[in-house]
């Protein structure tokens, strides 16, 4: 990253913690700051969206209009295949508008209770937008996934939303079993990110 990059703010199109701690987190060693919306009083968009490529422009564009900042967004979600790819980009809003991530895991383990393990499979999808400005006409787009089924119960305390229910290949265990480190360098959003990073010529 070049010089006039280092040690940056970029305004965060999110208000989820949970995302804020992650983002922040993995864009730290590119030493770029992390400034969540509500801190600097940007109002959220509707997610109007078909596809979550189009919500993240979205996102990103309303957020660098308000603050004058470049801005990142990531929209993200769960795809299940037994569910045709619900809750997709609806995630967040599994259960209806405002549902707390534990109602959204409730409804979706509801819904696959006599899916066999088997068919269970699933990938959390992300996708990042970075704007160098409100207008920028040409964003950039990097993209994230990661494969795995859903559990028949909960397990684990770390991460958010669909963490506790989403098996990791090759870990034996739930993502929200996972030790911060170890989700970042797996997840998608931690590979969305560094797809980013590279092509702002940051980090390898």
């Amino acid at each position: 990253m070049s010089e006039t990059h280092r040690d940056s703010s970029i305004v965060l199109a999110s208000n989820n913690a949970g995302k804020v701690r992650e983002i922040d987190a993995l864009l730290a060693a590119a030493r770029i700051r992390v400034i969540p919306q509500d801190a600097l009083g940007v109002p959220e968009v509707e997610e109007t969206g078909k596809t979550f490529v189009e919500n993240a422009i979205l996102k990103a564009r309303n957020a660098a209009r308000h603050s004058g900042l470049a801005a990142i967004a990531d929209d993200s979600g769960l795809e299940v295949d037994a569910l045709n790819g619900a809750p997709g980009i609806y995630s967040a809003r599994f259960a209806g508008s405002g549902a707390s991530d534990e109602a959204n895991l409730e409804k979706l383990l509801a819904v696959l209770r006599d899916i066999p393990e088997a068919k269970r499979t699933a990938r959390f999808q992300c996708l990042i937008v970075y704007m160098r400005h409100g207008e920028d006409p040409t964003p950039l787009i990097c993209q994230g996934t990661w494969e795995g089924r859903i559990l028949f119960a909960p397990r684990g305390e770390n991460g958010f939303g669909y963490d506790p229910v989403f098996h990791v290949p090759g870990e034996g265990c739930s993502s929200a079993e996972l030790p911060a480190a170890t989700k970042n360098r797996l997840s998608h959003r931690g590979q969305a990110l560094r797809a980013l990073v590279h092509r702002l010529g940051g980090l390898e």
